[in-house]
């Protein structure tokens, strides 16, 4: 009985050795030891950060191509996830500030910023009447101040988006008993103020002279400001900013003014629409009406309280006439 059962647990091992499969091992091939050349993206060479400020301006100044901002640099900050300027900048981008525009507050000096700084309206620096050597900021000139309301200039409207807005501070005007108003003066170091400070904005944004404005330029059928005691040739001869017309030019257009009947052409309803078409060539919002109506007279006294300050009575007179044309033809419309 034993043998028999042996014999049995014998053979069931022999024959379950026998049907097991031969396990084969597979070869595993072998690895290069040559290291592989690992090539590294190249990536945009940036210019010199001044922790998140850029101070290099790569502009084509003759193309007005603003590429490179000054001031801070705002970036988003999306939750997880982390944003780098391993390719800032990018070449398609332009500056917002493509014009300055100058004003006048109307008010003293404390009133001025209370009111540019607790209302509802502003600007991006103030310059007060003190003779200090200070300047006040009111707002990042990367954001829209609230100083140039409804406002057109050649192709551009709603100068808010596009401008920087600097408030002088001046009383305005008082009017006489004849109705004639008198002009409240700019003091010296005020005149010096502005003047640096517009010098410095031109030159970071790369502003053409076409682009300095006062607010009645932009709107004047509403607005004053600065007025015809602001000096704007003074700029342009000692800061090189604005714009203002060549004598030679003005003087042989009067000449040729002066061989006409001016005095009765100037009342055809085709000499009007003609000033009407060439006052918004030059870059004034006015329609061409064939009357000479209170919003022509008032852009015509807005072009003289900056072009010909000394006789700002609203009306085309010969000298008017002469100076738009020297200034149509040295700052014509692209």
């Amino acid at each position: 009985m034993r043998n028999s059962l042996y014999l049995t647990t014998l053979g069931i091992l022999i024959i379950s050795c026998g049907s097991q499969q031969k396990t084969v091992k597979s070869k595993t091939p072998i690895k290069s030891t040559t290291p592989v050349a690992v090539v590294p993206i190249k990536k945009p060479e940036i210019k010199q950060d001044e922790g998140d400020y850029y101070k290099v301006n790569i502009a084509d100044i003759t193309k007005n191509d603003n590429t490179i901002s000054y001031g801070s640099i705002v970036s988003a900050n999306p939750a997880g996830y982390k944003v780098t300027k391993n390719y800032f900048p990018s070449i398609g981008q332009n500056f917002r500030q493509r014009y300055v525009i100058l004003h006048y507050t109307v008010l003293d000096d404390e009133k001025s910023i209370n009111v540019l700084t607790q209302q509802g309206v502003s600007a991006h620096y103030l310059v007060n009447t003190l003779p200090d050597k200070e300047i006040y900021q009111l707002v990042d000139e990367n954001k829209r101040s609230y100083h140039a309301g409804v406002s057109n200039w050649r192709k551009d409207q709603n100068l808010n988006d596009t401008s920087i807005g600097i408030e002088i501070v001046n009383l305005g005007y008082k009017t006489d008993s004849t109705g004639y108003r008198v002009f409240t003066p700019f003091p010296e170091e005020q005149i010096k103020k502005v003047g640096a400070l517009v010098k410095d904005l031109v030159v970071r944004y790369n502003i053409p002279p076409t682009n300095i404005l006062a607010h009645s330029d932009i709107a004047p059928t509403r607005k004053q400001d600065p007025g015809p005691l602001f000096p704007w040739k003074r700029l342009y001869d000692e800061y090189q900013i604005g714009m203002w017309y060549d004598e030679t030019a003005k003087q042989t257009f009067l000449n040729q003014i002066l061989q006409t009947d001016f005095a009765t052409q100037s009342n055809s309803a085709d000499f009007i629409v003609k000033a009407q078409i060439q006052l918004n060539q030059f870059g004034y919002n006015i329609p061409p009406t064939a009357v000479w109506d209170k919003q022509t007279k008032q852009t015509i006294e807005a072009f003289q309280f900056h072009f010909r300050p000394s006789n700002y009575n609203g009306i085309m007179d010969t000298e008017t006439w002469a100076i738009l044309q020297a200034l149509i033809q040295k700052y014509p419309q692209k």
